[in-house]
Formats: structure tokens, sequence, C-alpha cells
């Protein structure tokens, strides 16, 4: 079997974080590759942590389990790392990305992480910028393809674009905000 990205996505219900990984999945579907993504709910409520996962592969996946050693984490709220271990299972040269302003060094110290590769991105300022409301999913999902490269970018974009117009057709405000929030995640994002 080929390598298999592994992806867990923490958030708070209302964030987005499901919502993040069926687009991921369905873009990187569109490329051809073979995809699985679902969520793990606790208390299902808004505001109560959520976590959704993805794999993807060149391959077709066999595994049918919890993700337990991604790769990639993507964190949407970063109160979430007081209460949640956000970096369990992740290897030394794994890929963290927050949702804040705080620059990559400072989330490492107040968070006291070792290794791992830390991106930060205020994916929140952007969502209510753009798109009138703080839902941070669709730019950390730029950023996530910045940092990472698992997505042609253009590609991911178009397919997002798709996906939003058959969901909110008759709200195209909503559309062209999401968009330009993937966009300006995607440049926004900051390494250390």
């Amino acid at each position: 079997m080929g390598e298999i990205i592994e992806i867990r996505w923490h958030g708070r219900g209302g964030q987005g974080a499901k919502t993040a990984a069926l687009l991921l999945a369905d873009a990187a579907l569109g490329e051809g590759k073979h995809i699985q993504a679902f969520p793990e709910y606790g208390p299902e409520r808004m505001g109560a942590p959520v976590q959704a996962f993805n794999r993807i592969s060149e391959e077709p996946i066999r595994l049918h389990c919890q993700v337990t050693n991604p790769s990639i984490v993507v964190v949407l709220d970063t109160t979430l790392a007081g209460t949640v271990d956000v970096v369990a299972g992740l290897p030394e040269d794994g890929i963290i990305l927050f949702n804040t302003a705080e620059e990559p060094a400072a989330i490492r110290k107040r968070l006291s992480i070792k290794g791992l590769k830390i991106f930060t991105v205020d994916a929140s300022g952007i969502a209510k910028e753009k798109i009138g409301r703080d839902v941070p999913n669709t730019p950390m999902m730029g950023a996530l393809i910045k940092v990472t490269g698992l997505l042609d970018f253009d590609r991911m974009l178009e397919d997002n674009k798709k996906k939003l117009t058959k969901k909110f057709r008759n709200k195209p405000e909503v559309i062209a905000g999401n968009i330009e929030a993937i966009e300006t995640a995607y440049q926004e994002v900051k390494s250390e």
C-alpha cells in the first residue's frame, strides 16, 4: 500500500471542522486521489470539542479505524490546546497548523511544543473580514494546502467554488467571501 497522509482536525461545534474535512476530501477526490473523511463527536452541541479526520492516498485505502498517528494536525480553536492533547500521535517531523494571530514561535513557547513544524494563520480574523462570521474552516484549508502542498491550490479552489455554489447558489456573497478567505489564508500563513 502507498503512503497514506492522515490529518486530524480539532475544532468546536459550529467552526466547520467536519465540513473542512469533507471539502478537502472532495477536492482530493477531484485530483484522482483515494480519500476518507469522517468526524468524531463528543457532546453534540455548539462550542463542544469535535474532531474530524482525513486520509489521502494515491492508492486505495483499506484502513477503517480511528486516526491515532496523523502526520498533520489542524487546530481551529487554540483554546482547545489547554484541554485536548492536540499534538498526540504526531511524529517529531509532523505539521501542526493553528488558527491564531500569534506567531508560530509564540505558540511553540506557550504550549511547550518540541519538534514539529508549527504554522499559524489568523483564520478567524480572515473569516470575519471576508465572510462576515467567525467560521475559520475554509481559510484553514487554504493555509493547509500552502504548508503541505497536498493538492494543487487552483484545482482545490475551483472544486470548493463548485461545492459552495451548489450549497449557496442564492448567496453569491457567501461563495465569494469563502473563496477570498481561502486565497487570503494561503498567502498569509506563517512559519517559524
